[in-house]
């Protein structure tokens, strides 16, 4: 169930019909009989989305089905309130297709957040939205026409909408982030943004908006990201920017404005991009500006003209060789100017801690942690290569893993979280502490964080032999081993339980999967993102639901009711033991003929019933090992597995159970 979680977009083979696409027609105007109960009405209504899809081996509407007797609240993609079980949420992102747009929609649908980025979607957008929508995103559709008067808390379209802004944005006041960029939006920038005193995020790159910038914005006090660039704008920077203290990134490049960036901005920005304006810069300017002494990158312009050469070549007598000669002369000497403001930017950035809200760029390290190199937060953006994709090793619903290269023969992995926690630092460091007091050989090690308005990451050992994923993938190339699998389960299982039993307080992944599950170059596995979602239980990353796993691996009363218990870590590794030992995923495609619903699980109970458990294991496994054992330890992962809480052992029974399997020879 990651996509709700995440609202991760993932490539699907399911295809988006025209039909199918009126989805939120039948979703929101409750086309079921009014006197079926509510949540029958939901079912009825996902159901009604579903027959109008085509599905592939598109993972979860294959399992939307009216006989399997499930909750619809456990379907994938679906998220139901605890108390009332009505549908609150549902997020089917990257379902490339083509399909017609949604219909008008009535406000009798309590859906709160709906996610189908991804999907190709085509048309205009609908009229009207529920009155209760709170987040809503549209990217990567092929949506145009104007925007509807009526949105919710979040609005992300990246379409080819044309038009203006609607005047009843200022309604919306609620509004916490706004992204516009990427459309083919006109006209002026409205002003009722001024009103949307909520307002964190708002991005309206990429448009044909025209006019000045309006001053209003300073009265945001909640922007923190700005983004205006790719337009025609003109005018002056608003001097009122100054008063927008929470402000970290600031991008104004490509448009046509002109006059002096405003000299009194007190702004603590991360990032301020002003490339490609027509922005004369004064001695002023560049002296006391507070955006240059803070931002990390400050470009002012690459085409300057300065005003004071063009008014004093008007009656001087200077011919036009001379005047071209002043004024490329003082191009050179403005240009000059701005590398040194640079270096000198750059040096108390890194030397001196700056007034407001700015932080030093400063990385904590654990008490008794010593790679034999310093670890300081220039090192791991130059070891990162300032994390481009080639250092990248890992991508997951928390973050980007990259590798970095601290000192020669010292390496240790980055995980740059994904921004939008919402929680106080405070609580944050204190959440970092507790995860960088766990020390387990079989835990992945933390040694350290970065934490500040714009960027956030933890740095752990690294590990050369990647992760159980890909080793499942590749142990065809090699001989099978019992041993080696065995190993590997019990590392785990001594993780898990030493989470679950020792940890104080104790700690519940909520997200077991053999991509969590790292190696060495001898294969002992250690358990990665632990105490992850916990952490970041409140970023904007998770904010349709509280549910951190991933869908195959996800316990079903966690997926139902959110509520979340060591049982179900317990589950997620009975679903890993099920994988390591067969040639199946959780949700292997060749599951598709046996209907809805059907998993790896499923599949080992049936051969078990079926007296044919020879079947589950891969190939060449049932030939190196003791069979007692191997029955012994597919028992053990579906016990695991089991459909209630109470019929699965504790992580202490299972490690116990696998140490009386361990192989003695």
């Amino acid at each position: 169930m990651a996509a709700p979680a995440r609202f991760r977009s993932t490539p699907s083979s399911t295809t988006i019909t025209a039909a199918a696409a009126l989805f939120v027609l039948h979703l929101l105007t409750a086309t079921v009989s009014a006197a079926s109960p509510p949540k029958e009405q939901d079912r009825w209504a996902l159901l009604a989305l579903r027959n109008g899809l085509t599905s592939g081996s598109g993972e979860p509407l294959r399992h939307w089905s009216p006989e399997s007797g499930a909750n619809h609240c456990s379907w994938p993609g679906v998220t139901c309130d605890a108390r009332s079980g009505r549908v609150v949420a549902l997020s089917l992102p990257a379902r490339p297709g083509a399909g017609a747009s949604p219909g008008s929609c009535r406000r009798r649908w309590l859906l709160e957040v709906l996610n189908l980025a991804g999907n190709s979607l085509r048309g205009s957008l609908p009229a009207t939205f529920p009155e209760g929508m709170k987040i809503l995103n549209l990217s990567g559709n092929r949506l145009s026409g104007s925007i509807p008067p009526a949105l919710g808390r979040f609005w992300t379209f990246r379409e080819q909408l044309t038009g203006s802004v609607p005047p009843e944005l200022r309604h919306c006041r609620g509004l916490v982030k706004m992204d516009l960029s990427g459309n083919f939006l006109r006209g002026q920038v409205p002003s009722g943004l001024t009103e949307l005193k909520h307002l964190e995020f708002l991005s309206l790159a990429g448009n044909n908006f025209s006019g000045e910038v309006p001053s209003g914005l300073g009265q945001l006090r909640s922007l923190k990201f700005l983004n205006l660039s790719g337009n025609s704008l003109s005018g002056e920077v608003p001097i009122d920017l100054a008063a927008l203290q929470n402000l970290t990134v600031l991008l104004l490049d490509t448009n046509k404005l002109s006059e002096e960036v405003p000299v009194a901005t007190a702004t603590p920005v991360s990032s301020s991009v002003l490339d490609g304006n027509f922005s004369p810069v004064t001695d002023a300017t560049m002296d006391v500006n507070p955006l240059a002494e803070h931002a990390e990158l400050f470009t002012v312009s690459s085409t300057l003209t300065s005003r004071r050469v063009l008014a004093s070549s008007s009656g001087s007598g200077l011919g036009t060789t001379e005047i071209a000669a002043i004024a490329s002369a003082s191009a050179l000497i403005v240009i000059l100017l701005i590398a040194i403001t640079l270096c000198i930017c750059l040096k108390k950035c890194t030397l001196k801690p700056s007034r407001g809200s700015f932080r030093r760029r400063e990385v904590k390290i654990f008490d008794n942690v010593d790679i034999g190199a310093p670890l300081t937060y220039e090192t791991v953006v130059r070891a990162t290569g300032n994390f481009t994709s080639s250092n990248c090793i890992g991508t997951g619903g928390f973050g980007t893993t990259y590798r970095a290269e601290i000192a020669p023969g010292v390496i240790v992995a980055i995980k740059r979280l994904t921004i939008g926690k919402q929680h106080g630092d405070k609580e944050f460091q204190a959440e970092v502490r507790i995860l960088g007091q766990c020390r387990h050989p079989n835990l992945v090690t933390l040694l350290g964080y970065h934490i500040s308005d714009a960027e956030m990451f933890l740095i752990y050992n690294y590990l050369p032999g990647g992760n159980l994923e890909r080793f499942i993938q590749e142990r065809t190339k090699s001989p099978i081993s019992w041993r080696k699998l065995h190993k590997i389960a019990m590392d785990v299982a001594r993780a898990l339980s030493y989470m679950h039993d020792e940890c104080v307080p104790r700690i519940l992944h909520r997200d077991v999967k053999p991509n969590n599950i790292l190696l060495d170059n001898e294969c002992n596995a250690y358990l990665s993102d632990f105490g992850l979602a916990r952490l970041l239980r409140n970023s904007e990353t998770h904010a349709t639901t509280d549910v951190a796993g991933t869908f195959g691996y996800v316990a079903p009363e966690y997926a139902m009711t959110c509520r979340v218990s060591d049982k179900a870590d317990v589950y997620s590794f009975g679903v890993v033991l099920l994988e390591l030992i067969s040639d199946k995923k959780a949700l292997d495609p060749s599951f598709s003929p046996y209907g809805n619903g059907f998993n790896i699980v499923t599949w080992a109970v049936r051969l078990i019933q079926r007296g044919r458990v020879r079947e589950f294991f891969i190939e060449g496994l049932w030939d190196k090992a003791p069979h007692d054992d191997l029955v012994q330890f597919l028992n053990l992962a579906v016990q695991c597995t089991g459909e209630t809480v109470s019929s699965r052992p504790t992580m202490k029974h299972v490690l116990r159970c696998l140490r009386e399997l361990r192989p003695t020879y």
